[in-house]
């Protein structure tokens, strides 16, 4: 098979399951209205909303990874501060029940990214880091720079990454297997993105587990003149 056979095959079994759980209750509703009493509507109504969000989710990231290797980036000086207090304020807002430590250092210089996908990659890594651990647990957020690099760094209180899965959990539909992400719905699309557009722009991302948790780690060199003097880019 193919690789786009075989990137098809995988795409078509995970849009199925949503499909169909959307499909069924729906079907479900229209043969049994009368049947039905009004809390067994909202809780079928409220699984169809939750599917076709699922299902929302998997098309707009297919539509990423379809786009990844051809999108032209605007790069441009970019604060990390600035991108990492934005999304932890948009995050906040969706996952209400974590608490979050966030600590920036004021000596970061600027980098040069896009802005745009750059508060994306924070946004998969930071949100990764809720879903795949306890609710009221604890998701630290920081950032330093080190020897003209700056780094980002996202820990969560969660069961950590086996070993045997450490070359697999940036690859495309890849979904580790634990307690947690049996309990958490994903595309396996992710990481596999964010490293994609952090390695566009010139930066790496890792991670390694705690005592408690996994720790991921986002670098990206600093902005220089040099370098802006052999791009083209938008101020």
């Amino acid at each position: 098979m193919t690789n786009q056979e075989d990137f098809i095959s995988t795409v078509s079994h995970e849009m199925r399951t949503p499909l169909t759980s959307i499909r069924g209750f729906a079907q479900t509703m229209l043969s049994s209205w009368d049947k039905l009493d009004d809390t067994s509507k909202k809780k079928f109504l409220e699984i169809i909303e939750q599917q076709s969000n699922r299902l929302i989710h998997l098309v707009e990231n297919i539509l990423s990874v379809t786009k990844l290797h051809d999108e032209a980036l605007v790069l441009k000086k970019t604060s990390v501060n600035a991108s990492v207090e934005t999304v932890l304020q948009m995050i906040k807002q969706k996952y209400g029940e974590y608490k979050f430590e966030l600590s920036l250092s004021k000596d970061n210089p600027e980098i040069y990214a896009d802005a745009d996908k750059l508060q994306q990659i924070l946004i998969n890594v930071i949100e990764n880091a809720c879903k795949y651990s306890e609710i009221g647990s604890t998701v630290t957020v920081s950032t330093s720079c080190d020897n003209n690099t700056v780094y980002i760094r996202v820990k969560d209180e969660g069961c950590g990454i086996d070993e045997k899965y450490a070359n697999k959990i940036f690859e495309k539909f890849s979904r580790i297997d634990n307690p947690l992400t049996r309990k958490t719905q994903g595309s396996g699309l992710g990481l596999y993105i964010t490293k994609t557009l952090t390695e566009k722009m010139k930066g790496k991302i890792s991670f390694k587990n705690q005592d408690k948790g996994t720790l991921f780690q986002i670098e990206f060199p600093q902005y220089s003149i040099e370098e802006h003097a052999r791009c083209s880019v938008t101020h």
